[in-house]
């Protein structure tokens, strides 16, 4: 059964059209409640008990592992961040000189700058496969680019599912392959896919998942996710915190130091990862992305968008195939007729909010849009080009 409008979960007034997701979601309202609840219990501090640095953390981490697919939730690490998953991963990676790390043009920089002082370090090269400035078949033939570099100097492939600023589609069951064939690591960022895309460890089998949790994920600003496969489970974490180490729970033998560090990806979460106010609005978060399912919310986005997209074809824009790209994210070229100062100026008389880069915009969509939103944008940009 496909999803209806889910607008009444949100706070998001009606003359307020935010097309903007990818740089940050909205809350709705269940979450609201449970950050609530969180501060309620940080000034009761004596209602905390020990099991609340705990067992919260460990629903967080089931229920991210049951949207992503993967088999145990001992996979899963709560992180502060991106950047933090990152060069979680770098920490733990030895290379050759003359090897090559993959990654895409244009990545967002938190999947960039660790990857350059890694490669610094062993004297590894850094390899970026562009897009053709062709405007057909531009994204099947950038994947055919990515597969065609992929050789026995790659070491590591770093990339998104799908690019960060159009939404680009990347054939990462592919790229999987080919990478197993050289012995590469896959290391995928997941922050503008997961949750609003179908995404499978068990189908994907990448090295390492990393995620932000304040866009598709409705988390707060200040959490992600990490999924560590084999190749990381006995790694060094970028710090020594007392809640991953063994028997932690046992508040009275904390000073009976431990040497060894609880199972697999345990030992990467983030100090003070059982954040009272934080985990609840995550776990709710998760219970909602999870009943819609990321299936449903792709098709949702992509019934509301599709006239909108024809539209703005007839208009001159240049937007990439729907077979190549996502739904909840797409980039939009302008015509070149188009001011582009003019029309923020329009937008932001009419509460339309989307993210403009350069002669590019990034439409993000999700369940409290309506096509009525999407054609208020088209209008605003029908009237500047007249």
């Amino acid at each position: 059964m496909s999803l209806q409008n889910q607008k009444h979960l949100f706070d998001i007034p009606e003359d307020v059209t935010y097309l903007n997701i990818a740089s940050q979601s909205p809350g709705f309202k269940a979450i609201f409640e449970a950050g609530m609840e969180g501060l309620r219990q940080k000034n009761k501090p004596y209602t905390i008990s020990a099991s609340d640095y705990f067992e919260p953390v460990v629903e967080l981490r089931k229920l991210f592992a049951k949207l992503v697919e993967a088999d145990s939730y001992d996979r899963i690490a709560n992180i502060p961040s991106v950047s933090y998953g990152i060069s979680t991963i770098t920490n733990n990676i030895k290379l050759n000189a003359e090897d090559e790390i993959l990654i895409i043009d244009e990545q967002f920089p938190s999947n960039v700058y660790a990857w350059q002082k890694l490669a610094k370090e062993y004297n590894a090269t850094i390899k970026t496969v562009s897009p053709t400035n062709s405007k057909t078949n531009r994204v099947k033939q950038w994947n055919e680019s990515i597969l065609n570099a992929i050789t026995n100097k790659t070491a590591v492939v770093a990339m998104g599912n799908i690019h960060w600023s159009n939404g680009s589609l990347f054939d990462l069951k592919a790229i999987r392959k080919k990478s197993k064939q050289h012995d590469a690591l896959l290391i995928v960022d997941g922050s503008q896919s997961i949750g609003a895309l179908p995404f499978s460890v068990k189908d994907i089998q990448p090295d390492a998942l990393i995620c932000a949790g304040y866009k598709w994920l409705f988390g707060p600003y200040g959490c992600g996710y990490a999924y560590y496969g084999e190749y990381f489970d006995n790694g060094i974490p970028l710090e020594d915190n007392w809640a991953n180490r063994l028997g932690s729970e046992d508040f009275a033998g904390l000073t009976n130091y431990q040497s060894e560090y609880k199972p697999l990806a345990n030992r990467y979460a983030v100090g003070e990862g059982g954040n009272f106010i934080y985990v609840k609005m995550q776990i709710e978060a998760l219970k909602q992305v999870i009943e819609w399912t990321p299936r449903a919310i792709q098709d949702y986005c992509k019934n509301i968008t599709s006239e909108t997209v024809k539209t703005l074809k007839t208009l001159g824009c240049n937007i990439e195939d729907d077979n190549y790209r996502t739904h909840h994210l797409f980039g939009i070229e302008l015509p070149q007729e188009l001011d582009v100062n003019t029309l923020k100026l329009a937008l932001k008389e009419q509460n339309i909010f989307v993210s403009i880069r350069g002669n590019y915009i990034r439409i993000s969509c999700h369940l409290y849009n309506t096509s009525k939103d999407l054609k208020k944008f088209v209008d605003c940009m029908a009237s500047i080009l007249r």
